[in-house]
């Protein structure tokens, strides 16, 4: 068992081009009920400084080798049982390193329902393809076949007799797993992916009119394409089909099969070849080759939604700033939510600025009342339905206000799944559902993590193909990705709600509300050990969340930065060394003392690890550093911009909303979010669009085209 897992572990480390030993240590960390962002943060010593995805990977792995391992036994245990064990069959499934080798392997042994072979040996007919298979020179076929006509076993001719002998042959040559491993790489290589249109009418927009005749080799595909066909065929809009190079595989075939020419069974042999492929091996193999495709397409597509939600979670917070949300909509009016520099709710209400109502002197009025009465600093206009109108009314107003209030539009999507939930609901029970989206896109400018992890990941309108893929594979992906943004900013545990305390490393939905109403009792938490008092939360769980969670303000001063208490005696012996007061924490007197630091001899003078050291200056120095504070801020906005106001070469400043295979969406400041295509964003041949841009970034384009009649804008971010 215990070399199995070595085996196991030095496979993983091939394949991931990690050091054995690090793959070791991780799977130790992982089994003794550590988490990912705790080993990744805390246990550096032993990993080698390995991110969370780098230990996700690891894990994963360790799962889909051990899942591998228990089939391989599953298998070796069936096919011993039927008595067909061989030790070279044995051996190929021990060597075996993917799931699809092993079935292939077990493939001819496993319980079929009932097929035409399995009846043709019913009927006494495999002597029959055992003799054909040997390939005689002489004899007669029919003279042979007429052996086996026997009334009882309903065999009542010689063609009934060959048809089935050939059956027999056909199901063994398509259950061969060396043929089925050549035939899917061959097609694969070679092979291509074709759509036609099925029933253009239900294809109302003329979405899927690309494919309607439409072919691409299979290893060109791209992940979105492939999501778009199989969509396209869900819907029942297109036919898709996987075209292989079927006379070279059946020349291979019966090169394996008919070594001899000479044989008088050589044409019965080449029929039967012909019906093995077309009839079993080939809509097998499709069914394969377009899952493999899809699962392919889906990590990606999967790889990229996170990668955006990742940068979205990571957008810098604006603190300490007097926030107006507004909630822009037509005929039920904009809902106006005021919340103060710690996010706290002191206003609502309501304006009718566009029509029907049309109330627009009145609504301008109470804006301006609103500003001066809250010492409002910064207006978040949703981007929902009638945003740029609300835009050019807010932007009117500011123009003829003067003064240093901006406004910036806020992507809410998913604010609406927020406000209508049960979350929400507890939150603000008085208020209606739009008032509350109003709250939210107010917070989102303030603090975007502490109110996006409010929603299901899925809402938050960054990704691409989302309900095309496994939702299972989505969901785990996303939060793991809010896992590991919430952990990497830390939480401050006196003002943070139980939706972002849920994703912190070790704890559950339980201890996060128990967390809250221990708080509730307390007023506030003063250290970190009182959390040891709370319902449900043990020794390994505190081990395992306590260096995430920050108590500002406390009685113990060190609670305010990311060093774990496992390390409080270390840094007060090491501080002591330097001549240094805990109260001087980020102070110049500690960084300089820092700096001239010899980290290999400190570390081996206080026993700890050289990057365990590392951290805790870096957190001695900037106590509560926050990554999100060197991300660029936002671009805050004054005036607002028309689509007819873009000339082709106009240069603009835009923030990236999304990034998807083929481009990126940016926001300019006009109706619709303009498309850089892949072949825009450098000079430079570009894999992929996350290679140059994120979600949050701050870029400079310049206007490509300008379709007014679509409402779409072309841009470039290579200067002509």
């Amino acid at each position: 068992m215990v070399e199995k897992q070595e085996q196991i572990m030095k496979h993983i480390s091939k394949e991931l081009g990690i050091t054995y030993k690090q793959v070791k240590n991780v799977i130790q960390l992982l089994e003794d009920s550590n988490t990912v962002p705790f080993i990744a943060r805390y246990r550096k010593e032993q990993t080698g400084e390995l991110d969370e995805v780098q230990i996700r990977n690891i894990s994963e792995n360790w799962t889909y080798m051990q899942n591998l391992e228990s089939r391989k036994e599953e298998v070796l245990r069936l096919i011993n049982e039927q008595g067909k064990l061989t030790e070279q069959l044995t051996k190929d499934i021990h060597n075996a390193t993917k799931l699809q080798q092993v079935e292939d392997l077990y493939r001819p042994y496993k319980q079929k329902r009932r097929t035409k072979a399995t009846i043709a040996k019913e009927k006494g007919l495999e002597p029959f393809a055992e003799w054909i298979k040997q390939l005689p020179k002489t004899g007669v076929i029919s003279e042979k076949a007429r052996e086996f006509i026997n009334e009882e076993k309903e065999v009542t001719s010689e063609e009934e007799a060959i048809q089935g002998a050939k059956d027999i042959i056909a199901e063994q040559i398509s259950d061969e797993p060396v043929y089925r491993q050549w035939i899917r790489e061959l097609t694969f290589r070679k092979g291509s992916i074709a759509s036609a249109a099925k029933d253009e009418e239900k294809d109302e927009k003329n979405v899927y009119e690309m494919y309607y005749e439409y072919e691409e080799p299979i290893q060109k595909i791209v992940p979105h394409r492939v999501l778009a066909i199989n969509r396209g065929e869900k819907e029942d809009i297109l036919r898709i089909s996987v075209h292989s190079p079927a006379d070279e595989i059946l020349k291979y075939i019966e090169k394996q099969e008919i070594k001899d020419g000479q044989a008088i069974v050589k044409e019965l042999l080449t029929e039967t070849i012909e019906d093995a492929y077309k009839r079993l091996i080939q809509p097998s193999i499709e069914r394969e080759i377009r899952k493999e495709l899809t699962d392919k397409a889906e990590d990606r597509a999967i790889h990229i939604f996170s990668q955006n939600l990742r940068n979205l979670l990571l957008q810098p917070p604006l603190k300490g700033r007097m926030v107006l949300g507004v909630d822009p909509a037509y005929r039920t009016g904009c809902k106006l939510a005021v919340v103060n520099e710690t996010g706290k709710m002191l206003y609502v209400g309501v304006i009718y600025p566009h029509p029907p109502v049309k109330k627009a002197e009145e609504a301008k009025q109470k804006i301006i009342d609103v500003i001066k009465e809250n010492g409002i600093e910064i207006i978040a206009i949703g981007n929902g339905t009638a945003s740029r109108e609300t835009e050019q009314f807010i932007a009117d107003i500011l123009k003829e206000l003067g003064g240093d209030v901006s406004y910036l539009i806020v992507n809410e999507a998913g604010a609406s799944v927020y406000s209508a939930s049960d979350l929400a609901r507890e939150e603000f029970p008085n208020l209606q559902v739009e008032e509350r989206s109003a709250v939210s896109i107010a917070r989102r400018l303030q603090d975007p993590l502490a109110e996006l992890v409010k929603i299901d990941p899925k809402s938050v309108g960054v990704g691409q193909y989302q309900h095309d893929v496994s939702q299972k594979k989505l969901n785990e992906s996303l939060t793991f990705v809010v896992e590991t943004v919430v952990n990497q900013v830390g939480v401050n545990v006196n003002t943070a709600s139980p939706s972002l305390l849920q994703y912190v490393a070790g704890l559950s939905k339980t201890v996060a509300n128990n967390i809250v109403k221990k708080r509730e009792e307390l007023g506030r938490f003063t250290n970190r050990k009182q959390l040891k008092d709370i319902p449900r939360l043990g020794a390994k769980t505190y081990e395992q969340c306590i260096g995430f969670l920050r108590v500002t303000e406390g009685d113990q001063l060190l609670d305010r930065t990311s060093i774990h208490p496992e390390s409080y005696k270390e840094v007060e012996r090491l501080l002591k060394q330097l001549d240094v007061t805990i109260e001087e924490l980020g102070s110049e007197k500690l960084r300089n003392e820092l700096t001239s630091l010899n980290i290999k001899e400190t570390a081996e003078a206080l026993a700890i690890g050289e990057l365990t050291l590392k951290d805790i200056c870096d957190s001695l120095v900037r106590p509560e550093r926050d990554p999100r504070d060197e991300v660029a801020k936002p671009l805050l906005k004054k005036d607002v911009l028309q689509l007819e106001d873009l000339q082709e070469g106009m240069e603009l400043q835009g923030t990236v909303r999304n990034v998807v295979d083929f481009g990126a969406f940016i926001d300019v400041g006009v109706k619709q979010d303009g498309l850089v295509h892949i072949s825009k964003l450098s000079k430079n041949f570009v894999k992929h669009p996350l290679d140059i841009v994120a979600v949050g970034d701050v870029v400079t384009v310049w206007v490509d085209q300008v379709d007014l009649k679509k409402g779409r804008v072309a841009l470039t971010m290579v200067k002509n």
